[in-house]
């Protein structure tokens, strides 16, 4: 439930400034419940990924304690979440040698920050801030299980077993860790399981040869929305990471892992104006407030810039965000659909649904909390940017 304490507003949708962004909490609490429960069947803990969040209220929501788990995505993130007392994060970005002495720092207040690497040059970069510091910073090799993006090989023994040694001369070899891309083509159910075993394969492949090596690796990690709610069997991982689960967004519901009445997250427009021979009710919800990605674009169904709602957050049938300038959202019909225009006048009130709820949280300063189909704004919570 919302925590009331925190209520810095006492007002309602309509009487919020527009564009903004809106959160369910009902939704949200809903998916977080899906997706720790499944993960409690398959006896593995949850670290969840807080770049889509940036918010330390929503990071308390979803994290099984204050103190984390986590992980981030950003130095930042790793900040300002360790300022909210979140103590047990990894940053699962390949990390620079620019960039240690922050971790140095945050590793120095109390924080046990992971760093991840996928190089030789990376893991000596990490043993000599390390022994230069007198702090041992642990580090996750990052594996590579789908050729998507970064990561080694699991059957690259030999870089591995180098990766390994290097950081043995001084730093700390917390484990392995992958994260499966390829799960976001979609594929249906049985596509995404074979993405899920893919993936813990390949880290419990590498966690099996270090070990065998002689290194030690107490943890196993895979991570990805799709693949955490697809996985048959989890046997020899220890946590799952997954981030976008807390608010889901189109792209997901493009492949099947939730359905659009599940996603938390919106933004609010308002109707300012209409084109009606051309079709179109204009708001003031351009992409400055739902970002650029068109991530649906390459579905099945394209979604525009996004599905509209009406203000409690009820889809509009085939009505969708046809095209946006910077501070305009042109709404339409979806091409080929019978679905007719929703009689909205000047001053009226839309809810949008994102395409990418990162990208989108990321046009925002603060979540207008809401619960349900309730007008009352109970909260506004402040998000953060910045690297």
């Amino acid at each position: 439930m919302v925590d009331t304490t925190r209520i810095e507003t006492a007002t309602t949708l309509e009487t919020l400034e527009t564009p903004c962004l809106v959160l369910d909490t009902e939704r949200m609490e809903r998916n977080i419940t899906r997706l720790r429960t499944r993960l409690d069947g398959l006896g593995v803990s949850l670290r969840p990924h807080l770049k889509t969040a940036k918010s330390a209220e929503v990071a308390r929501c979803v994290m099984t304690t204050p103190e984390g788990p986590a992980t981030v995505s950003t130095l930042k993130e790793a900040e300002q979440f360790a300022a909210a007392g979140v103590r047990d994060m990894i940053y699962a970005v390949g990390i620079t040698p620019s960039k240690l002495p922050r971790v140095l720092e945050l590793r120095a207040s109390g924080v046990d920050l992971v760093v991840i690497l996928d190089s030789v040059d990376q893991a000596r970069a990490v043993a000599e801030a390390s022994v230069n510091s007198g702090m041992r910073i642990p580090a996750m090799i990052e594996i590579d299980c789908d050729g998507h993006r970064s990561g080694v090989a699991p059957t690259n023994q030999a870089l591995l077993l180098e990766i390994g040694k290097a950081l043995a001369a001084g730093a700390e070899l917390r484990g392995v860790l992958t994260h499966a891309g390829d799960s976001y083509k979609g594929g249906g159910p049985e596509a995404q399981q074979r993405f899920a075993e893919t993936e813990r394969a390949a880290v419990v492949e590498a966690a099996r040869f270090l070990r065998a090596s002689g290194l030690p690796c107490p943890v196993v990690s895979v991570g990805s929305t799709p693949t955490a709610h697809h996985a048959a069997e989890l046997s020899g991982v220890t946590e799952v990471r997954a981030g976008v689960f807390v608010f889901f967004d189109l792209v997901m519901a493009g492949i099947n892992i939730c359905q659009a009445d599940d996603i938390a997250l919106s933004v609010m427009a308002t109707v300012i104006g209409h084109q009606r021979e051309k079709g179109w009710i204009i708001t003031d919800g351009g992409w400055m407030s739902l970002s650029r990605d068109r991530g649906t674009s390459k579905q099945a169904v394209d979604q525009g810039y996004g599905l509209v709602c009406d203000i409690e957050g009820k889809l509009y049938r085939d009505i969708i965000v046809a095209d946006a300038n910077q501070e305009h959202g042109i709404i339409a019909v979806r091409p080929g659909s019978g679905a007719k225009l929703p009689a909205l006048a000047v001053g009226d009130r839309v809810r949008i649904l994102p395409n990418h709820a990162c990208a989108t949280g990321a046009q925002h300063d603060a979540y207008h909390v809401v619960r349900g189909k309730s007008h009352a704004v109970e909260a506004r919570w402040l998000r953060f940017g910045g690297w």
